[in-house]
């Protein structure tokens, strides 16, 4: 699957996003001001004019809608998710090109606030995976004791787990000394 620079971009955004909410992590990744300006700094979002605790209510409410999509069991589901994110961030797509990137399309309006920023340029990423017929690539660990988003980029669709290194090692090691448990009792 191909995917456009700035929609990959905007993919790891919306998993970050989505993963900085308290069901993923045990405490709020956005529990201020001071870490939505760290998080709009981490993801070089353009634009970031003066944050308030209005627009931390606005993005964390965009973070929910985009679990949603997450959790969204078919295509039509997560369409119509999509279509109502996108249509309430009163989309305005431009092409540009700033900061050293070459042409892409901007889904918002210049003057966009940091929440209506997200809900368009990452909701119109996760669109192209609906458009693509991909939508059950937007997954969550399986990991009992890990809801972490992520998007499942293997060839096969195979992925279980947000990080084969943590979560997947983990299981599997757990798995195997269980088995050696059995074997030896």
């Amino acid at each position: 699957m191909l995917i456009p620079h700035d929609t990959r971009i905007a993919l790891d955004t919306v998993v970050e996003l989505v993963n900085t909410a308290p069901e993923s992590e045990p405490a709020d990744g956005l529990a201020d001001v001071a870490a939505l300006y760290d998080f709009a700094e981490r993801h070089h979002i353009s634009g970031v004019g003066v944050l308030g605790e209005k627009d931390l209510s606005a993005v964390r409410e965009v973070r929910s809608r985009f679990a949603e999509i997450f959790a969204a069991p078919d295509a039509r589901t997560a369409a119509d998710l999509v279509n109502a994110l996108v249509a309430a961030a009163g989309t305005t797509p431009q092409l540009t090109d700033h900061d050293g990137y070459d042409w892409h399309v901007h889904y918002f309006a210049p003057d966009a606030s940091l929440a209506d920023h997200l809900a368009a340029d990452c909701g119109m990423a996760l669109a192209f995976f609906v458009v693509a017929g991909e939508q059950e690539r937007l997954r969550r660990c399986e990991a009992p004791d890990c809801r972490h988003a992520f998007v499942d980029l293997s060839r096969n669709r195979s992925r279980r787990y947000c990080s084969s290194r943590t979560c997947g090692n983990r299981l599997h090691v757990a798995a195997y000394r269980a088995r050696r448990r059995e074997a030896a009792g």
